[in-house]
């Protein structure tokens, strides 16, 4: 059975995209992204999150609009910040790393 994963920025077009596709290959995860912006690329919704066995947030920021918005949908759920700031370009090498540093070793 896959895990699945769910990554959540603020915009859904940097950070967690990155993410995705960063982990959309390794064998055994499934991946989403979304965002928590109201101009989010993909706005998070409460069928993401009742899909995901782990959400992962890029900073605290985001875990609390998470739990204030969504705190019904999130019992049962492993929630991790990554603790990633928002100053990296979509697939940036230095992002990249970091995120297989704080993610890669979870599974």
């Amino acid at each position: 059975m896959s895990k699945r994963l769910l990554f959540v920025c603020s915009r859904n077009r940097l950070r967690s995209p990155t993410a995705e596709a960063l982990f959309a290959n390794v064998e055994g995860l499934e991946v989403d992204s979304a965002g928590l912006s109201p101009d989010a690329e993909v706005q998070l919704s409460t069928e993401a999150l009742e899909w995901a066995d782990v959400v992962y947030v890029m900073e605290k920021s985001h875990l609390r609009k998470l739990r204030s918005r969504f705190s019904a949908h999130l019992s049962a759920k492993r929630v991790v910040c990554l603790n990633i700031p928002d100053k990296f370009a979509y697939m940036d090498p230095k992002l990249i790393h970091l995120l297989q540093t704080r993610v890669g070793h979870q599974f």
